[in-house]
């Protein structure tokens, strides 16, 4: 393997994972379901799997076990969501399907062996689900609630004018180290170099509730670099069990500067996450895993924020102040369940499913801004491995996120502004993956 091949691989993956931001939508908030070709064939229950290279994304301590290996994937992720506001008697009834319906999210990961008792790797990858795009309006003339910034326009969904959208994508660059401090066990650091890009558009309603009026909505795209870490630890006590542990701190943004009117604080922090997991191999051919995550969404008040914050109380609570709105986001734990069978040497399957209740609830607080960011309960995935020749793989995979019976709906927080009425969101998702590994 060219020294120089990897290095320029990992650059031209994080250059397309900026041009074209993600969107990860599961239960995890903007969280993915999971990261590498094996997370994603197996729903993100992968903190005591090897596999791939991506420990920089699950469990540092797993990286001394992997070996030499390079895996790069692309994921056709294809999200549909439609939005509905019903019941206020007035032009704002109507729904809108956003446009965003289709992008491809890339990432890489690499690891070398430099000694039986030490290993370096990196890994890349991406974190999104707020892009979202509703062109639709009221169709009537002077029905927006910012007259001085849209004149007589037709308000969107949210009152504002124009289209409505939020765009968010974060790009993890993960250098990563693993030592091995026992034959069985491994111990790992892994900074989380982190860069965000946000946009958003037609949210000229929230202007004058903000503490800065001119940094609210439609001011093109701006970018944040931020730094965190993760550690991870993996033990093997036999040969049919393994089990892994990986926290990840608070990884602290900078301002967004052209959005400091919009955002809690004006910055958008990643939160803290904890993950625990194991895995059973009761035969040769089988393995299941089962892992639990826990995401503390609240600690950041651009989430943990309720949504009525700043509406209730614009000169107390603005908009960009550290008390004013957010999502209204809860800590939120997510339990995923894993299993592979080995069906010849060269063949392996995979599949998944993950759980976990959304990080906001129905309510008056949480439901208007959320229809932005929606979250769903449940997700599936299957998948497979196939050995090519001695040291090349080739990954597949599909995801579905479950719809509901019940759609995610609540009162609209516009109720203050004399509309309000019933709003909800429909979100419907399907994933494919292909990924390519080899060892060297």
């Amino acid at each position: 393997m060219s020294r120089r091949l990897v290095p320029a691989m990992m650059r031209a993956a994080a250059a397309v994972a900026v041009m074209h931001p993600g969107s990860a939508l599961a239960a995890g908030g903007y969280f993915a379901m999971g990261y590498g070709p094996i997370a994603r064939q197996m729903a993100g229950a992968t903190t005591a799997v090897t596999g791939d290279a991506f420990a920089g994304a699950s469990n540092p301590g797993k990286l001394v076990f992997e070996g030499n290996r390079l895996d790069a994937g692309l994921e056709l992720f294809m999200p549909s969501r439609r939005v509905e506001r019903t019941g206020s008697g007035t032009p704002y009834d109507f729904h809108s399907i956003s446009r965003n319906s289709l992008f491809l999210i890339p990432e890489g990961a690499y690891a070398r062996q430099v000694t039986d008792r030490l290993a370096w790797g990196v890994t890349v990858y991406g974190n999104g689900g707020l892009n979202t795009e509703y062109a639709d309006d009221t169709g009537i003339p002077g029905t927006n609630a910012n007259p001085a910034a849209c004149g007589d326009a037709p308000g969107n969904f949210l009152l504002g004018c124009g289209k409505l959208g939020f765009d968010l994508t974060q790009l993890v660059v993960a250098p990563t180290v693993s030592w091995r401090v026992h034959p069985r066990h491994g111990i790992g650091i892994a900074p989380l170099i982190t860069a965000q890009r946000f946009k958003a558009y037609g949210l000229q309603a929230f202007a004058p509730l903000s503490a800065y009026p001119g940094r609210v909505s439609n001011q093109g795209y701006d970018l944040a670099l931020g730094l965190g870490l993760r550690v991870g630890w993996y033990g093997e006590f036999a040969p049919w069990l393994s089990v892994g542990a990986a926290y990840a701190t608070r990884t602290f943004m900078q301002d967004f500067d052209k959005y400091k009117g919009l955002f809690a604080e004006g910055s958008f922090d990643v939160p803290e996450n904890f993950s625990v997991g194991l895995a059973l191999r009761p035969h040769a051919a089988w393995l299941i895993s089962l892992d639990v995550q826990r995401i503390n969404f609240a600690g950041v008040n651009a989430l943990g924020n309720g949504v009525l914050n700043s509406l209730a109380d614009p000169l107390g609570r603005p908009l960009g102040s550290a008390q004013g709105s957010g999502f209204n986001w809860r800590d939120a734990t997510t339990y995923r369940a894993g299993v592979a069978y080995r069906w010849s040497p060269r063949l392996t399957l995979r599949a998944g499913f993950g759980y976990g209740k959304r990080p906001n609830d129905d309510d008056i607080n949480s439901v208007s801004f959320n229809m932005l960011a929606p979250n769903q309960l449940r997700q599936v995935s299957a998948g497979f491995t196939w050995q090519v020749g001695d040291r090349h793989e080739l990954h597949g995979s599909v995801g579905h996120f479950l719809s509901e019976k019940q759609p995610y709906a609540g009162p609209s927080a516009t109720a203050g502004l004399g509309i309000g009425g019933r709003e909800e969101i429909r979100p419907h998702v399907e994933m494919l993956m292909l990924a390519w590994s080899t060892r060297y």
